[in-house]
């Protein structure tokens, strides 16, 4: 594990509106089981022993976000989200910088449940021991089509080697700070925060992780959200 001089922080980016999943309020306010998507992924995060915080970045005109409600005595803290994903990223990073300038940031999406104590772990001890930092991801089972301006295949992509990015990504604060702040002011398009670093010049480490930490985008996801999260142990 990484050492207690070295502080983990949860950041969620969580001021997108989810507009692919045609819903009336943006999908992290959705609930399943009761509670929103949102609040579900928060409490993960902040029960997993070695986060220390969980910081969630809103946009701010956001009604929703001060109506949740978290079981945990570890704080979890209100920055204001921008624009993009990134953005919002660091957003949530200049306040940690600024406070914890030593810590690791565990970045995590916040329509993403269904992350397990078990796959953090793996992530936080492989990532510890690494120069760059890392990512948990999956590596691509399927067929893969490279398309052509008709939707029409223009060939078979070679899957060896692909794999799926998933969240958490962990790297140290300074380096994120700083390879998300180049990028942006480059005009670099940031789909996640190990593009950004990818950006920089460096390899992030890959973690394998399981295939049901699934991304709610579209409405069917919902049902295999909420089957996954009925059929997990509870976790300590």
């Amino acid at each position: 594990m990484i050492p207690e001089h070295h502080p983990i922080i949860a950041i969620v980016p969580a001021a997108g509106v989810g507009s692919r999943m045609q819903a009336d309020i943006p999908k992290q306010y959705l609930k399943i089981h009761g509670q929103t998507i949102l609040e579900h992924t928060i409490e993960r995060l902040l029960s997993h022993q070695s986060i220390e915080s969980v910081i969630v970045a809103i946009s701010d005109n956001d009604p929703y976000f001060e109506g949740l409600s978290f079981i945990s005595e570890k704080p979890v803290i209100r920055v204001p989200g921008g624009g993009e994903r990134a953005d919002s990223v660091l957003s949530a990073i200049d306040y940690v910088k600024q406070r914890v300038p030593n810590a690791w940031c565990l970045v995590h999406d916040a329509a993403r449940p269904c992350i397990t104590h078990e796959d953090i772990s793996k992530l936080i001890y492989e990532v510890s021991t690494h120069p760059v930092g890392g990512i948990l991801a999956a590596p691509v089972k399927d067929t893969m089509k490279r398309a052509n301006g008709a939707k029409g295949i223009d060939h078979t992509v070679d899957r060896a080697g692909l794999w799926h990015a998933l969240t958490p990504q962990m790297f140290k604060v300074e380096l994120l700070h700083s390879a998300l702040s180049d990028a942006l002011s480059e005009g670099v398009t940031i789909t996640d925060e190990a593009s950004a670093v990818e950006w920089t010049g460096l390899a992030p480490l890959l973690v394998e992780g399981r295939s049901d930490n699934i991304k709610i985008t579209r409405p069917e996801d919902l049902a295999l959200a909420e089957f996954y999260l009925k059929n997990k142990e509870p976790e300590q």
